[in-house]
């Protein structure tokens, strides 16, 4: 009888260490396809102009009426480059600074985003998680719905409306879409709803307002939610580009995901170093930020038993 059982427990034991095999190999199938685009984009960044042109060049050649012509080749993806060089850097970084006048259009468009968004969506969720009724109700379904639409959808009523204020074709009409976003007010809101009542109650009868309560209660309990919901804002709006092109048509002031979006024949080397340098903040902000993104996704930022 006991051989039976350690017989049956050793069988379940290697089916469930056969699973665990399985789904890792399929995990990292998916992690390597997955990352295939960017490690393509870093290594082609270090070849020379000639050799892009050779892998790549048949992508954006021009037919004879002046579109793109058929494919009839194979494209050569090459993940080592045949010489190394820096030409493509040394080009965006120094010799051109049109590249970096775009990069920093980016900046001085998306922090702003970013952090008013943010701001203005943690006081709003504290609202709609402290206070119940038939008002607030609508109000929050009226958000879910706004949420649900895609950013095209409200492109026309935004630029009516900035044209209406004077602002089109200035920062603001990208800036102050972007700062009142549903999506923020969505996820903070869950985050608000997972602290503990008798929390917020002990430090109200600890002599603590509501601005106390927020800010020294709810804002600490719900960082993970916070920090998850700052990499998310700042990846979306860092890689826009309808919003810039219907609301901010100066070319002097488009950000630098524009011009990866435009990229034509004589530009194939320059944009595989440009995407990359493009890459880097998103980058360096989710390494910097991991374990609060992780946990503020999978836990909503709530308090831990």
């Amino acid at each position: 009888m006991t051989d039976n059982i350690n017989a049956a427990m050793r069988k379940r034991r290697r089916i469930h260490i056969a699973k665990i095999a399985l789904l890792t190999l399929w995990a990292g199938v998916f992690a390597v396809l997955f990352l295939m685009p960017t490690v393509l984009t870093i290594s082609n960044s270090f070849m020379s102009s000639t050799e892009i042109t050779a892998n790549y060049g048949s992508i954006f050649a021009v037919g004879q009426a002046g579109g793109r012509q058929f494919i009839s080749e194979r494209v050569n993806l090459k993940f080592i480059p045949d010489m190394v060089t820096f030409k493509q850097y040394i080009t965006v970084l120094l010799k051109s600074p049109d590249y970096l006048f775009k990069f920093w259009n980016a900046v001085i468009l998306t922090l702003p985003i970013m952090l008013l968004q943010v701001a203005v969506a943690a006081v709003a969720s504290y609202g709609f998680a402290r206070y119940s009724g038939k008002f607030r109700t609508f109000l929050f379904f009226s958000y879910i719905m706004m949420m649900l639409m895609p950013s095209q959808v409200t492109l026309v009523p935004n630029w009516l409306v900035s044209k209406w204020l004077g602002i089109i074709d200035t920062r603001w009409a990208v800036v102050l879409p972007g700062i009142f976003s549903p999506f923020s007010v969505f996820i903070l809101t869950k985050s608000m709803k997972r602290v503990p009542k008798n929390i917020i109650e002990a430090a109200r009868l600890d002599g603590a307002n509501e601005w106390q309560i927020f800010t020294r209660v709810c804002i600490p309990s719900c960082k993970g939610a916070l920090y998850s919901v700052l990499i998310l804002v700042f990846i979306d709006y860092w890689n826009m580009v309808e919003q810039v092109l219907v609301l901010l048509t100066n070319p002097d002031k488009q950000p630098l995901s524009i011009f990866l979006s435009r990229i034509n024949a004589g530009e194939i080397s320059l944009a595989f170093a440009v995407a990359t340098i493009y890459m880097v903040p998103p980058l360096l902000l989710f390494l910097h930020g991991e374990e609060q993104l992780v946990e503020g996704i999978t836990y909503s930022g709530g308090l831990k038993s």
